[in-house]
């Protein structure tokens, strides 16, 4: 995926409405989770992922900052994100407890 001619999401764009759902992309550009919720803003915020399992059965969701992940638009307005974490790794955090 050419994410060179995706743009990123501004500050106040950053709202669980917004990014939730978003599918998350790993350094080789393999689909690797998606955007549950937001928890904070700015800074501070952090993005809950699930990551793994199958249609949603058996996801393991992490929290990570937020401004770990380069959110961004692609031609057809859909947001993703992207990450330099792999798919093995994002599944070594601590699961996110609600």
């Amino acid at each position: 995926m050419d994410h060179s001619k995706h743009t990123p999401l501004r500050q106040d764009e950053m709202t669980t409405a917004t990014v939730e759902g978003a599918n998350v992309y790993g350094p080789d550009d393999g689909h690797i989770g998606d955007v549950s919720h937001l928890h904070g803003t700015g800074a501070t915020a952090k993005a809950v992922v699930d990551v793994g399992g199958f249609l949603g059965l058996g996801a393991k969701p992490v929290a990570l900052p937020a401004s770990s992940l380069d959110f961004m638009r692609d031609e057809h307005g859909k947001v993703h994100a992207k990450t330099a974490m792999t798919k093995d790794q994002l599944k070594d955090l601590p699961e996110h407890k609600h």
